[in-house]
């Protein structure tokens, strides 16, 4: 007898929102839609020169309503009705203050307009002094309260952020009951929670960015923030006293939100957990394996069995007993600039040439047209165009900390450079000195973990980047001088939430089962060429050197 089981995964992204629903016995996507934010695409609430990277959470509320509805309408009242859970994820550390019903302070209309009490986007880097005076305070404590994140707290992260919002903003401070990761609040509105002390707060974000760890007894003490900064006294301590796994359900979904979906109220909401961690296991992960979410930023992933019993690993984003997948640890490493340095180029190449097609006097149909023909396929072109280029030892070179560098060793103060530029250095030379640069971050994060007795067996890759650009994925096999496998799925993360959702809905036994069962495996694969592994290898020596330089 066959069994008819659906469930949908919603995948928050840096700018949309997706929602799939799946056969949570094949792995056959039904329907997808994706939803644009519209306040982020106008870029309100964001100043990207003083890093502040906002997002409102009606974004967020209205991008849930139209892509899970649409599905649905999409898949029609059968299987609607057979749908058994939604789980989420979504970029992180994203944070929010949120008064005591748990609803976030922009809902208010005193706050609307109000950048401090939007989400804290993963990448707004706003506390960056706050981050340092963590990490200074933190030696002060007998209790490494940062072993298990690194060794090193980022301004991209969970507490920096809050204390930033306390010291510059009095009116958010005092309405502030609580600061909630994007992935755990929305299960909690969906579920329709009405007192922010309810929240469940998922193991997956609160380990690797809100410094949880069983080993000291969950948060850091109240002591540790108080010390830090009185204004921490506003805040009830701790935050939170437990966490949850991906696989485990926060409750159902309320009639209100059931009303608006086409659901029923039967349908079970899991726990929220980091996008990256969840495409992992959309991309099916394995032991041992790098597995790369390849976009604006990458977040690189990989878990190992707790019987290995491998030790701590400083100068990464943590290791989390359970994080991605229960029973296993869970480690996180990561670029904070990949595709992101690719769009800076291009848009440093089109930028002023269409502010003066816009001032033009050609009509508009045609400006539209132009304005695609310039734009479209750029990056491929010249990706096109590099591959050809002969490469050598002075050639054109990069350093990619373009918004600084997460791994290893977090430092939020490094810029991108270029070296060897000359009269002949031209688009293509340009941008594959960047594209290089990206993966000799990667190979940076490669060898941390080999120099930290972690050996790798090869890399998965995930994302947009993966999918879209054979030029990177082969530089990068060569740079890393790794096989690597790209997962066939276009939706990995979306995937990776179906996939624990079907665990939420009792339909397979564990992640692993459902990785199995749901997952579509690799349609591509790269392996590095000698020769290229050579000349890689004898650049990513100056690459270091002059990222020292960088970094004196």
């Amino acid at each position: 007898m066959v069994n008819d089981d659906y469930v949908i995964g919603v995948d928050f992204g840096t700018g949309s929102v997706r929602a799939l629903l799946v056969d949570a016995h094949t792995g056959d996507e039904i329907a997808i839609s994706e939803f644009e934010y519209p306040r982020w695409k106008k870029g309100m609430y964001c100043v990207a020169a003083q890093g502040q990277f906002r997002q409102h959470p009606l974004d967020y509320i209205e991008g849930l309503e139209h892509t899970i509805s649409k599905v649905v309408a999409q898949a029609g009242a059968s299987i609607a009705g057979k749908v058994r859970a939604i789980s989420v994820d979504t970029t992180g550390s994203t944070p929010v203050a949120v008064d005591r019903t748990g609803q976030p302070l922009a809902l208010r209309p005193e706050f609307e307009h109000n950048p401090n009490a939007m989400f804290f986007l993963w990448k707004d880097h706003s506390a960056i002094q706050e981050a340092d005076e963590i990490n200074a305070h933190a030696t002060s404590f007998k209790q490494d309260y940062l072993k298990y994140s690194g060794g090193t707290y980022s301004p991209e992260w969970f507490w920096a952020k809050l204390l930033y919002v306390l010291r510059v903003d009095k009116g958010v401070a005092q309405a502030c009951t609580t600061w909630v990761e994007h992935c755990d609040w929305v299960p909690f509105l969906l579920t329709g929670g009405t007192e922010a002390k309810s929240i469940k707060r998922g193991v997956c974000a609160a380990g690797h960015k809100a410094l949880w760890a069983y080993e000291h007894g969950g948060l850091p003490s109240k002591e540790f923030f108080t010390s830090l900064d009185p204004v921490m006294e506003t805040l009830r301590h701790p935050l939170f006293t437990k966490t949850f796994y991906a696989d485990e359900p926060v409750g159902n979904l309320s009639k209100d939100w059931a009303g608006k979906l086409g659901l029923s109220t039967d349908v079970l909401i899991g726990v929220g957990a980091l996008d990256a961690h969840v495409g992992a296991v959309g991309g099916q992960i394995e032991p041992y394996y790098l597995s790369k979410v390849m976009g604006t930023s990458t977040c690189d992933m990989m878990v190992v069995p707790t019987s290995d019993d491998v030790a701590l690993v400083r100068g990464i984003c943590g290791q989390v007993q359970g994080s991605i997948i229960p029973g296993m640890v869970g480690f996180e490493a990561g670029q904070s600039a990949f595709g992101d340095v690719y769009a800076w180029f291009q848009d440093l190449l089109t930028a002023t040439m269409l502010k003066a097609l816009r001032k033009s006097s050609v009509d508009d149909d045609n400006k539209t047209g132009l304005e695609e023909e310039l734009t479209i396929g750029l990056l491929e072109q010249l990706g096109e165009e590099a591959a050809k280029l002969p490469l050598g030892e002075t050639s054109e070179l990069a350093i990619d900390w373009f918004n600084g560098r997460r791994t290893p060793d977090a430092n939020p103060y490094v810029k991108g450079a270029l070296f060897n530029l000359n009269l002949g250095s031209d688009a293509a030379k340009i941008y594959r000195a960047l594209v290089e640069s990206t993966c000799f971050g990667a190979k940076s994060i490669v060898d941390h973990f080999v120099e930290n007795m972690v050996t790798l067996k090869g890399v998965i890759a995930l994302g947009g980047v993966a999918r879209k650009s054979d030029y990177i994925m082969q530089m990068m096999a060569n740079v890393l001088n790794l096989p690597i496998k790209v997962h066939s799925s276009e939706q990995t993360c979306a995937m990776g939430a179906a996939m624990f959702a079907s665990v939420v809905g009792k339909i397979h036994p564990n992640v692993q089962g459902a990785m199995k069962k749901m997952g579509t495996g690799y349609d591509k694969h790269f392996l590095p060429e000698a020769e290229n592994v050579v000349i890689h290898l004898k650049r990513y020596d100056l690459y270091k050197d002059m990222g020292a330089f960088q970094e004196i």
